[in-house]
C-alpha cells in the first residue's frame, strides 16, 4: 500500500469536469451566487477546466479577478481557451499546486472556492494548501471546502475536522451519519 508521501494528485478527464449532466443537476452559479459580489477578488483552487471560474468570474466582473490554480496543465490550457473565447480577461491562470500560491499576496482574497480540491491532493499537501488558503483570505473573507467521502478521497472524516479546526466554520453540511453527498462548509480565517 502507498504511503501518503507516495501517493500522488489525481486528475480527473476533463469532461468529468465539465459537461451538460452536471450542469443540469448542478448549475455552477447555484453554488457560487451567494459568495460573490462584483469587483472581488476570488480564488478557484483545482479549478480543472473552469467549470466554476467562468462563473466566478461573471459575477465580479471586469473590475474584480479571479486566480484560477490547478495542478493540470491540460486543465489549465482549456480554461485558458474557453476565457479567451468568451472574452473574459479577469482571470488569471496559474498551473501549479494549491500548496504554493506565492503569486497571491497576503489577505488579498475574499472568497476562495476549493470545492473537491483537498481530497484530490497528495496528502502531503494538506496541510500546507489549508495554510495557504488562511495566508491569501482577507480578514472578512469567506472559504468554500468540500471533500469528497468513499475511497477514491484522500481525505477522511478525522482529517476534514481538523482541516476545519484552523478555521472558523460559519455552515457546514454533509456530516450525517447516512449522508452520501460530500462534505462541505464555508469558513472564514479565525479572529487573532
Amino acid at each position: 500500500m502507498a504511503t501518503s508521501e507516495e501517493k500522488r494528485d489525481k486528475h480527473f478527464p476533463l469532461f468529468a469536469h465539465d459537461n451538460p449532466i452536471r450542469r443540469l443537476f448542478e448549475p455552477p452559479q447555484r453554488l457560487v451566487k451567494s459568495y460573490v459580489t462584483n469587483g472581488q477578488v476570488l480564488a478557484d483552487l483545482g479549478c480543472g477546466p473552469g467549470y466554476y471560474t467562468l462563473a466566478l468570474a461573471e459575477f465580479v466582473g471586469p473590475e474584480g479577478r479571479v486566480y484560477a490554480v490547478d495542478s493540470d496543465e491540460k486543465a489549465i490550457r482549456a480554461l485558458e481557451k474557453k476565457a479567451d473565447k468568451r472574452g473574459y480577461h479577469n482571470i488569471e491562470t496559474h498551473a501549479s499546486s494549491a500548496s504554493d500560491l506565492s503569486f497571491i499576496k497576503d489577505g488579498s482574497v475574499d472568497f476562495v472556492l476549493a470545492n473537491g480540491l483537498l481530497c484530490s491532493m497528495a496528502p502531503h499537501h494538506h496541510e500546507s494548501t489549508v495554510n495557504e488558503i488562511r495566508r491569501i483570505l482577507k480578514p472578512r473573507g469567506l472559504a468554500y471546502l468540500s471533500v469528497a467521502r468513499g475511497f477514491y478521497s484522500y481525505v477522511g472524516k478525522e482529517e476534514w475536522e481538523k482541516i476545519l479546526e484552523a478555521f472558523r466554520v460559519e455552515r457546514r453540511g454533509g456530516d450525517g451519519f447516512l449522508a452520501i453527498a460530500d462534505r462541505w462548509a464555508v469558513l472564514s480565517t479565525k479572529q487573532r
